[in-house]
């Protein structure tokens, strides 16, 4: 009897040994989880890149500082069941924040975002730019992949590059997404606008959806005044229905791998596949990525027979139907520019 007894009083004993030990196992996990690293409020920022593994994404949360005992984070992970549920993107987290808290946030995905403004007419090289200044996307990268004609074509465009598509606006854009989801949403964009009214009026005209695009690209280049910009369109319209050269400045420096905002006789009389002061009729793609307003100039030209258009140096621009009155006011401006 004392044997049995003994025995089922051992049992016991370990039995509440045990409990004691898982007790304070998850007492300490409670504590491990909810305690901040420090209470320094230090600010750290993290990025996780896009495929990163979950292992690695905890190494990147421990070289920050973030994290004391990467076992017992492995741990709080799993039994979040949040290991599989990491975004990628670019973090603003605090030393103050208790591990579970940062678990939380990589879970929600609240992640850092990026108000990106894209002006009108700005060139595919330019957007790259403004983009990588925000170290969203390597600029090299991204030019290259606008110009991959497999990726291009699946994005419905007609053409060798993404340029005239990649619509202007303002943007909020992250880390986790890269030059191909900013692609896509930048044509997407192009897309909603240029909806099906504005195609059917392109066929109307017996031009295709690249043609108007360029056309509009230059459009746009050429004049920054809504108003303005129908009687550009017509312009270019008149001189294409009677075999004339369109003669526009900005497609004459397209090429160039520098952007110049002096445009001199040597680009004027450079034989590239853009130079309309070389080539009869459109170029072969758009020169930048117009907005709305030249995209319907493009499509809805002025009724009027003005074949020359120079600029008052203000802005605005004196149209004139015969190359008589174009050069008179060329000489005026230049009059007016040498006073200046």
């Amino acid at each position: 009897m004392k044997s049995r007894t003994a025995t089922r009083r051992h049992r016991r004993s370990r039995a509440l040994i045990l409990t004691v030990i898982v007790v304070a196992f998850l007492l300490a996990g409670l504590y491990y989880a909810v305690c901040p690293t420090d209470r320094r409020n230090e600010i750290v920022t993290v990025d996780i890149p896009k495929g990163t593994s979950f292992l690695r994404s905890v190494d990147l949360l421990e070289n920050a500082g973030l994290i004391k005992n990467k076992y017992l984070f492995y741990a709080l992970v799993i039994a979040r069941n949040a290991q599989g549920n990491i975004r990628a993107g670019e973090y603003e987290l605090s030393t103050s924040m208790s591990p579970l808290d940062i678990i939380n946030k990589l879970v929600k995905g609240d992640i850092i975002s990026y108000k990106v403004t894209i002006p009108e007419d700005f060139t595919v090289a330019e957007i790259a730019a403004r983009l990588a200044s925000y170290k969203l996307v390597d600029e090299k990268a991204f030019i290259s992949l606008a110009g991959d004609a497999k990726f291009v074509a699946s994005l419905e465009i007609e053409g060798r590059s993404a340029e005239g598509y990649l619509y202007p606006d303002t943007y909020i854009f992250d880390k986790s997404m890269g030059a191909r989801d900013i692609i896509k949403i930048m044509v997407n964009h192009f897309w909603k606008t240029f909806d099906h009214k504005m195609q059917e009026r392109a066929e109307e005209l017996g031009m295709t959806i690249p043609q108007i695009v360029t056309l509009a690209s230059i459009i746009g280049k050429e004049s920054g005044l809504k108003d303005e910009k129908p009687l550009v369109s017509a312009v270019f319209y008149n001189r294409l229905k009677k075999s004339m050269r369109l003669q526009s400045d900005p497609t004459a420096v397209y090429d160039l791998k520098s952007i110049t905002k002096v445009i001199k006789r040597k680009h004027l009389q450079k034989n590239t596949p853009y130079n309309t002061y070389v080539i009869s009729g459109l170029p072969p793609g758009p020169i930048a990525n117009p907005a709305i307003d030249s995209l319907q100039a493009a499509l809805y030209p002025a009724s009027v027979n003005y074949l020359y258009f120079v600029s008052n140096n203000d802005g605005s621009h004196n149209f004139s139907s015969s190359l008589v009155a174009h050069n008179r006011a060329v000489l005026k401006y230049q009059i007016d520019r040498k006073k200046e």
